[in-house]
């Protein structure tokens, strides 16, 4: 099972890729995570990485996709992955496109978590963390038991990240849908795109994302 996980930053998408990881056995891949992996590696592809980070240039999609075809050979990606983060754009799909097809493998769903800016704005300048534990919260949908009081730890110090602000989190909106979006009809087109609504709450979109991959497994 090969699954692309689309949608807005602050949309769900990390939460439901482990939700499925955890429940059908996937990798869930992340091209950062990769890409730090590949070059402590040592590996050709890593090398190649390395130099170019290291002269102060952003990684070719070439490398990108060479760093996901060393991955995916790997025992632990037998079952399947998720891919959370990557393609980004129509380049990247058709080039990730031409090296699954290459290794006779192909994305069985590509998923959109489909969320409204509004939603997200909301979502991500109400969240706080408990400076002292780390525990997350928020202004509307989580908030302390006792007001200003975190309910792991008793701490009384709340933070907010400086990027949390509604004109950052419009811009990464703006360029999901400039550069991201385009690539919804390119997985349309090849009748693999499939849409979840995720406004609804988290067991529900988790529920929804079960049934297409069920659903994909067995057509």
């Amino acid at each position: 099972m090969h699954l692309i996980l689309l949608g807005p930053p602050g949309g769900g998408k990390g939460t439901q890729a482990k939700r499925l990881q955890d429940e059908y056995g996937l990798v869930q891949l992340s091209t950062g995570d990769m890409l730090r992996a590949a070059v402590a590696s040592g590996s050709e592809i890593g090398k190649q990485a390395k130099a170019v980070m290291e002269a102060g240039k952003l990684v070719s999609d070439d490398i990108v996709i060479g760093i996901i075809a060393d991955r995916i050979k790997q025992p632990d990606a037998k079952k399947g992955f998720i891919l959370d983060g990557f393609p980004r754009t129509v380049a990247q799909a058709e080039a990730l496109d031409k090296m699954l097809t290459e290794r006779k493998l192909k994305i069985d769903a590509a998923i959109e978590v489909r969320v409204p800016d509004t939603m997200i704005v909301e979502r991500i300048t109400g969240r706080f963390t408990c400076a002292k534990c780390g525990a997350g919260y928020h202004d509307k949908f989580q908030r302390p038991k006792a007001d200003g009081v975190c309910d792991a730890c008793g701490g009384r110090e709340f933070v907010r990240r400086a990027d949390d602000n509604a004109a950052t989190v419009q811009s990464r909106l703006d360029a999901y849908h400039a550069q991201t979006a385009p690539i919804l009809p390119f997985y349309d087109k090849k009748g693999v795109l499939k849409v979840v609504d995720g406004t609804l709450p988290i067991e529900e979109v988790t529920k929804r994302l079960r049934d297409i991959v069920e659903g994909s497994a067995v057509s």
